[in-house]
């Protein structure tokens, strides 16, 4: 039997299928080398459905999460009033990029602060697209890359009432498929699609098909 298990290892999450015994001396565990990572961004406003459902997934297919604070490490107050603990500071957790996978969660109070308030998110989305990396953003996240001027020209969705805002600025080919990937782009709707957003991240990053047992364990049939 086979058993997906996690440690933290030099301050990382570390998540593998091992056999019972396989592992008796910890310090095999330097054999092990760390696979695909992502960075998701965490703001104050952020729709928590969204940003939970999306981190924990990731993580559960094996990808190295780190949860990032616009505003440094200090908790977060998300849209329905739940308070998140981000892993870092956004400035901190660029140190230690780049990271194979951007994640934006959405909700409006933080959607608008990775608009309007963030340079360094700018700055970091233009470079994950200069260098062929994944982008991904859900709900109001997707009018971000907008403003800051990313992915132009590629299919996307977003909350419906977003589209009009995107078809009057024409920047993009607005679709409303539950989950849009075109390219390095991955775009998806609101809280109830975060599931079927996270899972197709996780299949973009590890292959086709990686996310089907992740997915039958949490019963998402």
């Amino acid at each position: 039997m086979r058993i997906l298990r996690s440690l933290r290892y030099f301050g990382k999450d570390l998540f593998f299928l091992y056999k019972p015994n396989q592992f008796r001396d910890i310090s095999r565990l330097s054999h092990f080398k760390m696979g695909k990572s992502a960075l998701v961004l965490l703001a104050e406003g952020t729709e928590e459905m969204e940003f939970v459902i999306s981190a924990d997934v990731l993580r559960r297919a094996g990808i190295s999460v780190t949860v990032a604070g616009l505003n440094g490490k200090d908790p977060v107050k998300c849209s329905r009033e739940v308070v998140i603990c981000p892993d870092a500071g956004l400035d901190e957790a660029l140190t230690k990029g780049p990271y194979d996978v951007v994640v934006l969660p959405g909700g409006l109070g933080g959607a608008k602060l990775l608009l309007h308030t963030s340079c360094a998110v700018g700055k970091l989305l233009q470079e994950q697209e200069k260098e062929g990396r994944l982008i991904a953003a859900i709900c109001a996240a997707p009018t971000a890359l907008q403003t800051h001027g990313v992915c132009f020209g590629k299919s996307l969705t977003s909350y419906p009432s977003f589209r009009e805002e995107f078809e009057k600025a024409g920047n993009y080919k607005y679709k409303e498929e539950t989950v849009v990937v075109d390219g390095n782009l991955i775009t998806s709707r609101g809280p109830a699609t975060a599931f079927d957003f996270a899972l197709t991240i996780a299949d973009q990053l590890l292959g086709a098909g990686t996310s089907t047992p992740v997915a039958k364990a949490m019963l998402k049939v």
